[in-house]
């Protein structure tokens, strides 16, 4: 049972036979369980290295249990760090990778066997989506993590979206939770919806995104400043995560006629949860809220939102107590 804090069934149950016969000793703890002294102790030697048992301060000679509130909690804090630590080194991963796509894809043609070919500039990145917009046959998958969209835009895009839909293309697009509260975006995306395409939002999306026929996608090369450039992509397997990514995003994203569910079973909404956890990643307020699409104000009022919710005087008092409430742990999973 404790064997995911790194605890082997053996040495768990000498702990476990320990805090319940705290008076007994190794002798007496093998017997219990049935196993030879000498197992016991090897066992004590790895529950030592755990720090889940330390010498009697009243008897040296004699080995205690540490209090589970303690000894184990103590484990899964360390265990809910590794993770961040892990969660950060992806993050950096992922940013590297999309940095040395950005700078190498341009030497691959895209029937050069890489499947990758680097669009620099928007003027090119507006003719290639308007090359695979004139080839999608089956299916249309969009990220678009701009927020609110601007009449123009919204305007443009209509006799595209109209071609698509009237021809029986599978649209689905998510956008972030807050063009909810743009009434003209939800009024296109609405439309959208009354034109048979399929609409969910998400607090966060990682990067602009289209995906046609599950044979081609397209990728803002700097997701900070979608404009300088794109990464077509016609690589199989490259496109299979990609799609795999999308199912995901789309699973756990929230359709248009359906408001966010408040509040999650920590207390805390999904914009505070997604605040939360990228303050943990040490992202600046202006990060967050270009991820979120909000305004930097909304970012700091969610902050001290969280700081009260967590009664927290500091964030970084706050990312301990996250860390210790498995809120940051409930995010990943």
């Amino acid at each position: 049972m404790l064997s995911d804090l790194g605890i082997d069934p053996t040495a768990e149950a000498v702990y476990k036979t320990m805090l319940a016969h705290p008076e007994a000793d190794v002798a007496d703890w093998a017997a219990t369980l049935g196993i030879t002294e000498h197992e016991a102790r090897e066992a004590l030697d790895r529950l030592s290295r755990l720090a889940l048992v330390q010498q009697s301060t009243a008897y040296r000679t004699h080995i205690r249990a540490v209090n589970p509130l303690l000894g184990l909690e103590a484990l899964l804090a360390r265990q809910q760090a590794e993770l961040m630590a892990h969660q950060q080194h992806v993050e950096s991963s992922r940013a590297a990778v999309a940095d040395a796509i950005a700078m190498y894809g341009h030497n691959y043609a895209p029937g050069a066997g890489s499947g990758f070919q680097y669009i620099s500039g928007i003027e090119a990145i507006r003719e290639q989506l308007e090359i695979i917009n004139n080839q999608v046959q089956e299916e249309f998958l969009t990220f678009a993590p701009g927020g609110a969209q601007t009449p123009e835009n919204t305007a443009s895009s209509r006799p595209l979206n109209t071609r698509l839909l009237s021809r029986g293309v599978r649209m689905r697009t998510i956008y972030l939770d807050s063009i909810r509260r743009d009434a003209h975006t939800v009024a296109h995306a609405e439309w959208l919806v009354n034109q048979g395409a399929h609409i969910r939002t998400t607090p966060t999306l990682p990067n602009r995104l289209i995906v046609i026929d599950r044979r081609t996608a397209l990728i803002a090369a700097d997701s900070e400043n979608t404009g300088t450039g794109a990464v077509l992509v016609e690589n199989p397997g490259t496109i299979t995560l990609l799609c795999t990514l999308f199912e995901s995003v789309w699973q756990s994203a929230q359709p248009l006629g359906v408001r966010p569910e408040p509040r999650s079973e920590s207390g805390l909404t999904k914009q505070q949860t997604e605040v939360l956890h990228l303050m943990a990643e040490g992202r600046t307020d202006e990060a967050i809220a270009h991820r979120l699409a909000v305004s930097t104000r909304t970012v700091r009022r969610t902050a001290a939102s969280l700081l009260a919710h967590l009664g927290a005087e500091s964030r970084f008092q706050a990312g301990v107590r996250a860390v210790q409430r498995r809120l940051l742990t409930e995010h990943a999973d």
